[in-house]
């Protein structure tokens, strides 16, 4: 059966589960886990991506992140695969060190975000990495610890969670520290990493009780949340899908995306093949470079052997070409 295709969106909440290969540990020491931070440190900052728990295990980790100015598929590609290269030179090893796939779960916020948050924390614990809550708060390798400034993560938005228990912060730790402490003897939620319709109506007891109802909600195994969250989400992807779809059969590609950025800012589709670095030719290579990928479905590093731009350039471009099209009401079409 074919792989579902990753669901994502700006501002979109995403439960991130990767393992080693076979299950293989993918971090040694300390010097595999601080380089796996200063990665992840980078990518976040750069991308400005959202982080608002985490947690590394030997075997594998977990991230609670929100969609920023790049797709989550791209923010993983960069941090895995940066990570894998220093990993394997570092150890003298070759070949793949993660899981094939990792998974990706888009998550409905307001319900899950603080049990996603207590969750992936309490992930040491579970693994016994960690003997109890006070060592839990002092492990440097948990997002937990910065909550109570053991360890200084500018990377993790700490404030955020903390303001969903109180608007004063001592208050608010206090209440988040009961809170993790009222789920250490939970175990395993197949409903935070499961899938399937368990997942998506937020365990067996809802799905049960809804049953007996006579209500069937909608499920997918890559989201977290309701029905109608499902339903929503699912409608959007579909959407961007039939969009793509549309315009490719329209004979709507590359090239036309080319032709019409040049179009509306008077600039000839050559100049903007070209490395000129006119003002109105930057623009309208960024136009170009944001339809192409939110409009046909591009990848990144095919736009840029297309324009003879690093990935990076083209992704600043996409930012820039998003912004010229709202401000000045643009369209492909």
């Amino acid at each position: 059966m074919p792989r579902k295709a990753r669901i994502d969106a700006p501002g979109a909440l995403h439960h991130i589960i990767v393992r080693g290969i076979e299950r293989r540990k993918i971090f040694f020491d300390d010097t595999d886990l601080d380089h796996f931070l200063d990665r992840l440190s980078a990518v976040l900052d750069d991308t400005q991506t959202a982080c608002f728990a985490w947690a590394l295990i030997p075997n594998h980790f977990h991230l609670l992140l929100r969609t920023g100015n790049a797709a989550i598929s791209r923010v993983m590609q960069r941090i895995l695969t940066g990570y894998a290269i220093t990993f394997n030179r570092r150890h003298h090893r070759h070949g793949h060190l993660f899981q094939n796939r990792y998974k990706s779960i888009l998550c409905q916020e307001d319900a899950y975000l603080l049990e996603l948050v207590r969750y992936i924390h309490l992930n040491p614990l579970r693994a016994n990495i960690v003997r109890n809550l006070k060592e839990l708060q002092a492990y440097p390798y948990s997002g937990h610890s910065a909550f109570f400034k053991k360890k200084y993560r500018p990377w993790q938005d700490t404030d955020y969670v903390l303001k969903r228990f109180n608007p004063s912060v001592l208050v608010a730790r206090r209440r988040y520290r009961e809170f993790v402490e009222k789920g250490m003897d939970q175990g395993r939620r197949d409903e935070l990493v499961g899938g399937g319709l368990i997942r998506s109506s937020g365990g067996w007891a809802a799905v049960k009780a809804l049953q007996k109802a006579g209500i069937f909600q909608k499920n997918d195994e890559r989201i977290l949340g309701d029905g109608e969250f499902v339903e929503k989400v699912l409608s959007f992807a579909n959407e961007k899908m039939e969009r793509s779809y549309r315009l490719q059969v329209q004979g709507v590609d590359f090239q036309v995306a080319i032709r019409r950025a040049g179009e509306l800012t008077g600039i000839d589709p050559d100049a903007i093949l070209s490395r000129d670095r006119g003002r109105r030719t930057v623009q309208a290579r960024s136009l170009a470079c944001y339809w192409a990928a939110e409009d046909l479905g591009l990848k990144q590093p095919e736009i840029g052997l297309k324009l003879g731009m690093t990935q990076a350039a083209v992704s600043l471009a996409i930012k820039r070409g998003k912004l010229l099209a709202a401000e000045n009401n643009m369209s492909l079409e």
